[in-house]
């Protein structure tokens, strides 16, 4: 079975993380009371008591809204549609969703009334801005399953299974002694299947920007590639003057370390100058269906967008597992990456919770479940997961990726099915979270 590394959530975490640094202007505490309108009630149905579990968003953070709202809104469908069949051995799951508000004063608060007010059995696809309460989950031993590592608490802490797995000792330090490591499997794919052999990194001169574009060098330079490197002013960005420099020097590809409004204006810019690309790369975060809206000035940058991750395509209705998250979703106004993800979480704690149905739905149990995982899947909705420490930081990996393509009127486009589109001895570069 391919195993894949750490790497998919590197790209994640970089890009989440560098929203917070471009665009926060102080932290507000959660916007949600934590009354009943941050509880959904279980319908009752008999069998037994609600099983409490506990989602954490940052749904009101300095981000913006909706920003990081996709993976709770695919777990709370699946557990609408599970308690709507009957639940787990006829008990309905009760979910506690809260709103830290991106702060981690907010994100304490949360914490303190899941674990210690509603006994929450386990997280469920948590999404935080700033995952200050993770210290406190692992303390009291209550499993956080599936949660997006947007920061280094999956892989620093026990009790915490981040959606993409993880190598590390999680001892209570990032990584190994403070150091992350990362694949350039993206990059090699567009090599080998593309011919792509020069890539434009475009940042901010802005500190967070400029260190994840390093990183994203690395990679490419490790590749083989020509990189061109080009950045703009944060507060007056001239993206014009970068896209006329990227078409003339011949870039095949175009990565960024930008926000989702400068990713546009560079899309726009790169149609304006004429440049021709082969792809320009984003990420799971911006694998949404609001493509059409977000590059709406810029059609030729638009169907030249890609996107990488390690979940199958949401669009991809030809295998059965996205056909039913989509038709649990299809009243939502949005579809994303995100959200699919999301509903694999809440699968991820559902078939922990059935194995455990015997003896006990217990914090102990589900972890015991989730932490042996080996090879997990969600029933082929993820690339294989697992948590299984090492001592040494791995070098190379056997890594595989998940890749689609934008096109207007179909929307994306899986390339491939990712269980194939793998790499041996893809090099692990070093980075500092």
């Amino acid at each position: 079975m391919p195993r894949r590394p750490r790497c998919r959530a590197v790209e994640t975490a970089a890009a989440a993380l560098l929203l917070l640094a471009l665009t926060a202007c102080g932290s507000r505490l959660p916007e949600s009371d934590f009354g009943p309108a941050a509880r959904s009630p279980a319908p009752a149905r008999g069998g037994g008591a609600p099983i409490p579990v506990g989602i954490i968003t940052s749904a009101t953070s300095p981000v913006g809204g909706n920003a990081f709202t996709g993976p709770r809104d695919g777990a709370k469908a699946y557990f609408d549609r599970l308690d709507a069949r009957g639940g787990i051995g006829g008990r309905p799951v009760e979910v506690h969703r809260c709103d830290d508000g991106g702060s981690g004063v907010g994100d304490n608060e949360c914490v303190r009334k899941l674990v210690d007010e509603d006994k929450v059995v386990a997280l469920v696809a948590t999404t935080a801005l700033d995952y200050a309460g993770a210290p406190r989950v692992s303390r009291a031993g209550v499993p956080d399953i599936g949660g997006q590592p947007i920061g280094a608490a999956y892989d620093t802490w026990p009790h915490l299974y981040g959606i993409y797995g993880s190598l590390a000792p999680r001892d209570g330090t990032p990584g190994w002694g403070g150091t992350l490591y990362g694949g350039t499997e993206v990059y090699r794919y567009f090599k080998r299947e593309h011919g792509a052999r020069t890539a434009a990194v475009v940042s901010y001169n802005q500190a967070a920007s400029a260190s994840y574009a390093r990183l994203v060098e690395r990679g490419l330079r490790a590749e083989g590639y020509k990189v061109v490197t080009e950045q703009v002013d944060f507060a007056l960005p001239d993206f014009r003057a970068a896209a006329a420099d990227l078409k003339q020097q011949g870039a095949d590809l175009v990565f960024d370390a930008l926000d989702t409004h400068g990713n546009a204006r560079l899309c726009r810019a790169i149609d304006a100058v004429g440049a021709r690309i082969t792809a320009k790369v984003t990420n799971v975060q911006n694998w949404t269906s609001t493509v059409p809206e977000d590059y709406k000035d810029s059609p030729a940058c638009r169907n030249a967008l890609w996107a990488t991750g390690a979940s199958r395509d949401y669009e991809d209705v030809s295998r059965p597992a996205v056909r039913e998250f989509r038709d649990a979703t299809k009243n939502l106004a949005t579809h994303s990456q995100w959200q699919l993800e999301g509903w694999a979480a809440a699968k991820w704690f559902t078939d922990a919770a059935r194995a455990c149905a015997a003896t006990g739905i217990t914090r102990g149990c589900l972890d015991g479940q989730v932490g042996r995982a080996r090879g997990y899947t969600a029933g082929g909705l993820l690339l294989p997961v697992s948590f299984e420490p090492s001592a040494t930081p791995p070098t190379s990996r056997r890594a595989c990726l998940s890749v689609a393509r934008w096109q207007d009127g179909e929307g994306w486009v899986p390339q491939g099915d990712m269980n194939s589109t793998c790499f041996d001895d893809v090099p692990q570069l070093p980075y500092t979270p």
